[in-house]
């Protein structure tokens, strides 16, 4: 992996979003800024909750045709739905490290299926983890919260996980995901986080567009700032 840039990238959770009209919330996120477009898939099993599947993602990219889908699969089984995810023409697949034994095997399938891959782990989880799969992935993602459930409060410890990932490695993709608005951009981004998830924060704001151009340059700034000091 190249040791270079890593850039700012801003994706709503549309999950707090009206579920009822997603299309035209997701266009909306899509219309004010967002880069890409963080789509949570439950399974109610490797979470408490359910949300949508395979069809739905279908739908979104017909209505939707060029935004990224960086899919949370937060599934038991993630091998199960890659091929399904693929043909709805979801760009990235994020699975979690708990939910499998094999993760080396999720990556190649979801490489083979034609997305990028990405590897997930709960607050719960330490980040040594994800390291064996770091040359492999495309992305890992830092959960700030416990999966499962909307409107928790952002977990600043979990920064630790972030440093050490960034400290390894300049260009890898960081994904943060759980509780992020402007409240808390700073330290996220100061710990090296450049993917950013934020859900409430963004579509319950009276100007998301406000909100995710805030997000980007704050996060933008500290990229630079870091590539000054390098």
């Amino acid at each position: 992996m190249a040791h270079g840039h890593y850039e700012a990238k801003i994706g709503p959770s549309i999950l707090n979003s009206d579920l009822g009209a997603l299309a035209d919330e997701c266009q909306r996120m899509m219309d004010s800024g967002a880069d890409y477009l963080h789509l949570d898939v439950m399974d109610g099993h490797f979470v408490p909750n359910l949300t949508f599947g395979h069809p739905v993602v279908q739908c979104l990219r017909k209505k939707i045709p060029t935004a990224f889908f960086d899919m949370h699969m937060m599934v038991a089984n993630p091998e199960k739905w890659i091929n399904d995810m693929a043909d709805a023409k979801a760009d990235q697949y994020t699975f979690h490290a708990e939910a499998t034994d094999d993760a080396k095997n999720v990556i190649r399938l979801i490489k083979e299926a034609g997305m990028k891959a990405g590897i997930g782990i709960k607050p719960g989880t330490p980040v040594d983890v994800v390291f064996p799969y770091l040359e492999d992935v495309d992305m890992v993602l830092v959960m700030t919260v416990e999966p499962g459930f909307g409107g928790q409060k952002f977990m600043a410890d979990m920064m630790s996980k972030v440093q050490k990932l960034r400290s390894m490695y300049k260009s890898l993709d960081i994904e943060i995901d759980g509780g992020v608005g402007p409240a808390n951009i700073d330290v996220a981004a100061e710990a090296g986080a450049n993917m950013i998830v934020s859900g409430t924060a963004v579509v319950k704001s009276d100007n998301p567009r406000q909100v995710i151009h805030n997000l980007r340059s704050t996060v933008q700034e500290y990229i630079q700032k870091g590539e000054l000091e390098r």
